[in-house]
């Protein structure tokens, strides 16, 4: 008798419940024990949705209709309790802010176990396994809430493996890793497929993915699968602007269409008064969440006009908490931040606000409003902005985060993806200076990463841009400026040609030397520059 597979899911189709569209239809494929299946496609296209099903939080806890079967082991789980398929599927969200809630690591990854009633002897040998697998052994009685985005997504992915699932579902476990993390993170999913373990990936960051040779690869579009078969077969199929392929693919295939156009990069920088003068000024500012342990350590930097400043180190390095002194949400232990030349502990985050936009790393701390158009409004609303002015700066905000269509839905039913460009669309509409996002491209595929990033670059109200990034390319595109902060201090300063080109440097401070970086330092002596693939292939 043949052994039934891990996964087999047949003609599967759902649509929630608050929404008109069907979300995923017809979707049939099976999984091999062993196998890691690399699920891409554009952001909102039903990868998501396809993970609930799998797991059976849709229809159970994300209420909808739900057609077709799924078989965990040739046996359909429409009728299991959430209890029973999580022994049998371990799911890592998209967002860990979601999924943790425990106070300290080693209760987090206990809960699932104590709620299995495992004794507790063998409870704490499986958590610390874990945690001694993916490294963060030295977290173990760490408080979650003190933890950065990487940290919390390997916690998250902690509390899954100590249960020992047969199948594991990956929803977007690089997004707030750095690169070295990512490829520790991919190293871990092919050792546990090759022990057998079945594993699906959804990932927009393809070209690492494909670093751990993926069996296969399903890319989805507009809810259902069109393509099913190897990486290479991926290559012919996907369009190079919705899924983020290596940069010599992208040549190839852009050699065929017409080049960029060049972006004419904050034209509201240029119309200023004053080059010289700092937006932003951190004198010898050092930090600490806790009395005794210091998180930044003396740092001295300024934001001017016209500055694209990408923020890179490890995770864990102090990068958001450095950024959250720009815009007043921590204030300095010793040293001081000057906003406009006033001192952020003498003014309020409010004031601060009409000076710079924030958007969180986890949209889940930004969204509450009942619809989109609510959550653009209130930022503006709160700066006293005219209606017919706050109507303008919602319209252009929602146009370039491509969300035009969603205006009157619920926030927080959107995917991953989607809520974190509604973030930066409700930052956008209130009109700031300077622009601060705390990873961008999470959650995003490259086309709108691409067009959002061409549309706020080119915005006349904004004179500096500062995003915290793990993706490398982002800083190769688009910075004129590249920080790498490490240990709470600021490792590197400088254009990104000449920071990102010492590639020990890089490796020291667990960042990896991507194909486009590659392909731009082979080809800086032509250009002078760094620039994308797509004008790459045109010189």
């Amino acid at each position: 008798m043949t052994e039934a597979l891990p996964l087999a899911v047949k003609d599967l189709s759902f649509r929630y419940r608050d929404r008109q569209e069907t979300a995923i239809r017809n979707i049939s494929f099976d999984v091999r024990a062993g196998e890691i299946l690399l699920i891409a496609g554009a952001s909102g296209c039903g990868k998501t949705t396809l993970i609930r099903c799998l797991n059976g939080l849709a229809p159970r806890s994300y209420k909808g209709e739900i057609n077709g079967r799924v078989a965990v082991f040739g046996k359909d789980i429409q009728s299991w309790k959430l209890s029973q398929i999580s022994q049998k599927i371990g799911t890592a969200l998209q967002d860990p802010e979601r999924q943790i809630l425990g106070t300290k690591v080693v209760n987090e990854v206990a809960f699932g176990l104590e709620n299995l009633n495992i004794p507790r002897e063998e409870i704490f040998q499986r958590v610390d396994e874990a945690l001694t697998f993916l490294k963060i052994f030295h977290l173990r009685e760490r408080e979650t809430f003190s933890l950065s985005g990487g940290e919390k997504q390997k916690l998250a992915l902690a509390g899954i493996l100590a249960m020992r699932p047969s199948i594991l579902l990956l929803d977007e476990p690089l997004a707030s890793l750095d690169p070295a993390s990512a490829q520790d993170a991919l190293d871990t999913a092919r050792f546990l497929a090759d022990q057998g373990i079945t594993i699906l990936m959804v990932e927009h960051r393809v070209e690492d993915v494909l670093r751990i040779k993926p069996e296969r690869v399903m890319l989805m579009d507009s809810g259902e699968i069109r393509y099913l078969g190897d990486a290479a077969g991926l290559f012919n199929v996907a369009s190079f602007r919705e899924v983020k392929l290596p940069a010599n693919v992208i040549v190839e295939r852009a050699k065929a269409e017409a080049p960029p156009e060049e972006i004419n990069l904050l034209p509201g920088a240029t119309s200023a008064d004053s080059n010289d003068e700092a937006i932003v000024k951190f004198e010898n500012v050092a930090f600490g969440y806790e009395s005794n342990v210091e998180v930044l350590h003396g740092l001295n930097l300024e934001i001017k006009r016209g500055d694209v400043i990408a923020v890179l180190g490890p995770n864990g390095a102090g990068k958001t908490t450095f950024v959250k002194h720009a815009i007043g949400l921590l204030k300095p232990k010793t040293g001081r931040v000057l906003v406009n030349g006033r001192d952020t502990k003498e003014i309020s985050v409010a004031q601060i606000a009409s000076v710079l936009g924030y958007v969180f790393q986890s949209p889940s701390h930004m969204l509450f409003a009942p619809t989109v158009r609510e959550e653009l409004a209130f930022g503006p609303t709160n700066l006293r902005h005219s209606d017919e002015r706050i109507e303008m700066e919602v319209k252009e905000a929602l146009r370039i985060v491509n969300l035009s269509d969603k205006e009157n839905d619920p926030p927080l039913a959107l995917s991953f993806g989607q809520q974190k460009r509604v973030s930066i669309a409700a930052i956008l509409a209130m009109q700031s200076k300077i622009l601060v996002m705390d990873e961008p491209t999470a959650g995003q595929d490259y086309q709108n990463y691409m067009n959002f990033m061409d549309s706020i670059l080119q915005l006349p109200s904004f004179e500096a841009i500062l995003f915290i990034t793990h993706d490398v390319d982002l800083a190769v595109i688009y910075a004129n400026r590249v920080l790498i902060v490490n240990d709470g201090r600021l490792v590197a300063d400088g254009r990104p040609q000449d920071v990102l080109r010492d590639f020990d440097r890089l490796k020291a401070n667990r960042l990896e030397a991507t194909s486009l970086l590659r392909l731009n330092l082979e080809r800086l002596g032509e250009t002078g520059k760094f620039m994308r693939a797509e004008a790459l292939a045109h010189l």
